[in-house]
């Protein structure tokens, strides 16, 4: 099933609300894709219990219907469904909006987990889990989704740029793509110093509230799908170089 789904339907500045109290994910819309109707309807009661406005979801395809009429910041998403599995779902949904992207599945294999982060999860969470790090992680995600103002001024690099409040990176050739969380908080600092590198661990605390625990290949990995994505979309090589020892570097390349 192709997705067809606009993206301000799918994303939107997140209210601000604050991460105490006794209802932490006040304020967030999230889908629950999974096809155990008893952990579906646990992991709905749990959340709502936290606060959020929460959509229980059997498959991909209620998923797709959904969000043609509601709005989501977070989708939490099971593996294994019925008809298209998670994996591809992540890669439909990251093709075409900058909505979170939450796995939580058995499926806890290294490969697996590599997986799940390359087709575009922000977050890859392994069961059975304890709900208490799954709030932690949608109240991360949630920090990194939320922009600082609607009209946050555009970055440029040469003749590439960052736009809609660091969302969109636009091409030379006027191309566009809608980035992860996870990449615009990859992309941020590199665009707001370009010829200047920046270190792997600057990058590494951009993108989780735990850096000591990240592993630093998942920032190669990243680096990998991103690159990949943009030639896809555009034809063109994302002007970023790895330096050695001492991170990356986006090369401003002339208009």
């Amino acid at each position: 099933m192709s997705l067809e789904v606009q993206v301000e339907d799918l994303v939107h500045p997140l209210d601000d609300h604050a991460d105490s109290g006794s209802a932490p994910l006040a304020g967030l819309r999230l889908a629950v894709v999974e096809d155990d109707a008893e952990l579906r309807a646990l992991l709905v009661s749990d959340l709502e219990e936290q606060g959020a406005e929460v959509a229980g979801l059997d498959s991909a395809a209620s998923l797709y219907r959904h969000l043609t009429g509601a709005r989501c910041d977070i989708v939490i998403l099971d593996v294994m469904l019925p008809g298209e599995n998670g994996y591809s779902i992540a890669a439909h949904l990251r093709s075409s909006s900058a909505v979170g992207i939450v796995m939580l599945t058995g499926r806890g294999a290294p490969r697996d987990m590599a997986h799940g982060l390359g087709q575009g999860a922000d977050l890859y969470l392994v069961k059975p889990f304890d709900p208490e790090v799954l709030v932690a992680g949608l109240l991360s995600l949630r920090r990194r989704l939320t922009t600082p103002a609607e009209d946050a001024a555009d970055t440029a690099a040469g003749a590439w740029s960052l736009q809609s409040g660091g969302w969109r990176l636009r091409a030379p050739d006027g191309t566009t793509l809608e980035l992860s969380a996870i990449e615009r908080a990859f992309l941020q600092p590199l665009f707001a110093t370009p010829e200047q590198p920046v270190d792997r661990e600057t990058l590494i605390a951009g993108l989780t509230d735990s850096p000591w625990d990240f592993d630093p290949h998942r920032l190669e990995v990243l680096v990998h799908r991103l690159r990949a994505r943009v030639r896809s979309a555009s034809g063109q090589a994302l002007p970023l170089r790895a330096i050695r020892g001492a991170g990356y570097l986006l090369v401003a390349e002339p208009d």
